[in-house]
This record gives C-alpha cells, sequence and structure tokens, in this order.
C-alpha cells in the first residue's frame, strides 16, 4: 500500500485529512498521521487553559475515526526526505510516498539569554499544563509578567485577570503598544479595557537577559514571580534542520501548490510553511483544504487548479464577554459581538467545521 502521511494532527493536518476522507481515496493508499498526542489540542484556545478558566478535555478535539485512516502516535525526531522517512524516538522508521509537515511551531527567545530557562510557554499542550501549574500557584498580590503585547499576550493577560483578580499583570513589550500590527482603534480599545482591568501595560522595553524573577530591561530590574513567554514564534526544530530554501523567518519556501520544489512529494503546512501572511490557525486550514485538492487531482491525474488563499480576518478575546477584530481587511469590531463570534469560530473547530 502507498502511504499519505500527516506529520502533526494541528489545524492544518486535520483539516487535509477531513477533506480527503470526505472523497474516495485511491484504492492501494492509506492515510498514516502522525502526533504525539491522542487527541488535537486546539492552540488558539491554551491561553484559557494555562490561566484556568477551562478545562483540557473543553479544548480536546477527537481525532476521526476511519479505515483509511492509521494514527500513529510518537516523537519525531528527523524527517528524511532523500530516502522518503520519518524517523521517530524509540520507534522503526516509517516510509512515505507523500508527505505533509505540519509540525508547528516553537517560541522564538530573540537570542535572549535565559528567556527559555526562566520562562514558561503555551506553545504545547505539555507545556500550557505546566504554565498553568505554576501561574496558579503563585500567591495572592503576587506579579505575573506576560513578554510579548501580540494576540496571545493580550488574551492571555485578560483570561488571567478573570481567573486570578488577586494576581497583580503586566505585559511587557518593545513595541510602543500592544496589539501594534492592529489598527489604532482596535489598539486604543483594547488598551482601555486592560487600564480598566488593572492590567499593566510597558512598552519600549527592550530585554536583554532574564535571571530567575529578575528581568533585565538594559539597567533597569523588573521584578516578577512568574514569566509567560508570548514573543514570538520560529518553525519546529525539525524543520528547522532540512537543507531546504527559507524565508527570513526560517519557513520553508513552497511552490504554488504548497509542494517543496526540489520534493514535490513533500508539502508544508501552517507554521512552518513561507506564506504571504502570518502564521495562524485560519491560513493553516486554508493551505490543508488546498494541499487536498492539489492531491485529489494528482491522484486523478489532472492538473491542480488553485485560487488565492484569502483570510477572513482576526479574532482575540478579553476574558469571557468582551473581545475584538478585524474582518476582512479594515471592518474593526470591538465587544462582545466580537467575543460571540469568537466562541462561533471555537465551537466550529470543535465539530470539526470550518
Amino acid at each position: 500500500m502507498k502511504k499519505f502521511v500527516i506529520l502533526g494532527g494541528g489545524y492544518g493536518g486535520l483539516t487535509i485529512a477531513l477533506n480527503l476522507l470526505e472523497k474516495d481515496l485511491p484504492p492501494d493508499t492509506v492515510l498514516v498521521m502522525v502526533d504525539r498526542s491522542p487527541f488535537q489540542g486546539l492552540k488558539t484556545e491554551y491561553y484559557a487553559l494555562a490561566s484556568g478558566t477551562v478545562a483540557e478535555t473543553h479544548i480536546r478535539v477527537a481525532y476521526p475515526v476511519d479505515p483509511r485512516l492509521i494514527m500513529t502516535y510518537g516523537e519525531v525526531t528527523e524527517v528524511d526526505l532523500d530516502r522518503k522517512l520519518v524517523l521517530f524516538e524509540n520507534q522503526e522508521p516509517l516510509h512515505y510516498d507523500w508527505l505533509v509537515i505540519g509540525l508547528g511551531c516553537v517560541d522564538s527567545y530573540h537570542g535572549i539569554e535565559g528567556a527559555q530557562e526562566h520562562s514558561y510557554s503555551i506553545q504545547t499542550f505539555s507545556q500550557t499544563r505546566a504554565t498553568y501549574q505554576r501561574v496558579n500557584d503563585v500567591a495572592p498580590y503576587g506579579q505575573v509578567s506576560i513578554i510579548g503585547g501580540g494576540l496571545s499576550g493580550v488574551e492571555m493577560a485578560a483570561e488571567l485577570r478573570e481567573s486570578r483578580p488577586d494576581l497583580n499583570i503586566r505585559i511587557i513589550d518593545r513595541g510602543s503598544s500592544i496589539l501594534s500590527a492592529f489598527p489604532n482603534k482596535l489598539q486604543s480599545f483594547v488598551r482601555d479595557w486592560m487600564t480598566e482591568h488593572d492590567i499593566e501595560m510597558r512598552s519600549h522595553v527592550s530585554l536583554c537577559r532574564l535571571d530567575g524573577g529578575d528581568l533585565y530591561n538594559q539597567d533597569e530590574v523588573i521584578r516578577t514571580d512568574v514569566t509567560i513567554w508570548t514573543a514570538g514564534i520560529q518553525p519546529s526544530p525539525i524543520v528547522q534542520k532540512l537543507n531546504l530554501d527559507k524565508d527570513k523567518q526560517g519557513r520553508v519556501l513552497l511552490n504554488d501548490c504548497h509542494q517543496v520544489p526540489e520534493y514535490p512529494e513533500v508539502y508544508v503546512v501552517g507554521d512552518c510553511a513561507s506564506l504571504p501572511f502570518s502564521p495562524s490557525a485560519q491560513a493553516a486550514e486554508a493551505q490543508g483544504k488546498q494541499i487536498a485538492e492539489v492531491m485529489q487531482a494528482i491522484w486523478k491525474g489532472e492538473t491542480p487548479r488553485l485560487g488565492k488563499i484569502k483570510l477572513k480576518g482576526v479574532l482575540g478575546s478579553l476574558g469571557k464577554k468582551s473581545g475584538f477584530g478585524i474582518m476582512g481587511k479594515r471592518t474593526v469590531m470591538t465587544g462582545k459581538i466580537a467575543r460571540a463570534l469568537k466562541s462561533g469560530v471555537l465551537w466550529m473547530s470543535k465539530h470539526h467545521f470550518g
């Protein structure tokens, strides 16, 4: 049997599997999906798990059960593109005929000394569990510092305020404002919300070192009990090791069909793929749908015809009652409606819609 192997059961990988299972697979082909976990974790909601406002079962999604899909659980250590092999820790290698690399990302520490050792992450399910434990062990009136004022940092701060009103919470960012990539109107709304809810915002902070609870802003020492890192991402180390052409962020350059040009049987989806927009669950799902279309065309002996990926917008939450977002390219939404829309998107993700 030929094997179509998907590394990573995240937003992109699972979308590919679901779309292929909706169609007729070639009779001599099976899907093999590889992940370290027996369920998909809804990564866009990890901030809520870390804060303690949802149980982890709330953001688990079961993988599909289908005789054409083989689930394999393990830790991938390397991909040998020339021999068409996926190598594992303590498992036999897996041969593939087609491969999708959707291994996600890890935190980027930007070369800051001690950042990895002295901060907590919300990148993986297990890291988020550890962050939840540490954050919720902080004594009343303790200090939590969130490094990075982007979408993840803002949502983490807001949810933690809802979970622990007794804590001192601050967001530290090297830019001039939280959510600096968003329109001014939206930035202003979120800053006002943070001020109203006693969340400190520190801008223009250039950290050079972390040492336990000491954050060094050049000569200034900022004290904290716990540090949560949300200040950027980079592709999986497995992808970083691949000798392929990449962009400045280390993401793999692809052709119009999302294939690695030198290895057209290999696709890259999600955070590891060089796309004309920032990594997101929405982008990974859109890309995953197109990869499934490409494979269906190849199996039918047809030429793939793909349209341009168009993202619908961005949604963020401020606790359970407020939120913000951009619909299309310019329409700013704030308040309860934006939060309700995000809840709807979460519902669709949990039920394999969207």
